[in-house]
């Protein structure tokens, strides 16, 4: 499960088209993107936003700014989508 974080304060919860993992390609469609980085949240999840945001003048998102661990530093522009586990970004670990 993840929970997109809206530039407008709104909140929509996720799941990966398979249920389990989420494709690089369901990221840019939610983003409206086609660059993303992944950040860490102050408790300990997973934050992917748009990694231009900034440059396109994207809008602040604040709920996402005080998740990402160093909100106090710096500041995430643009829709943000926050993931639960490592395992829901890359799948299950190879054996």
């Amino acid at each position: 499960m993840a929970t997109l974080y809206r530039t407008d304060g709104t909140t929509a919860e996720l799941k990966p088209d398979n249920g389990v993992t989420w494709t690089l390609r369901e990221w840019y469609k939610l983003l409206a993107t086609d660059t993303v980085d992944i950040l860490s949240t102050v408790d300990g999840r997973y934050l992917v936003i748009d990694d231009n945001g900034k440059l396109r003048e994207r809008e602040l998102n604040i709920p996402a700014t005080r998740l990402y661990i160093y909100g106090r530093e710096d500041w995430i522009a643009g829709d943000a989508l926050v993931v639960d586990t490592k395992l829901e970004l890359d799948g299950p670990e190879e054996v």
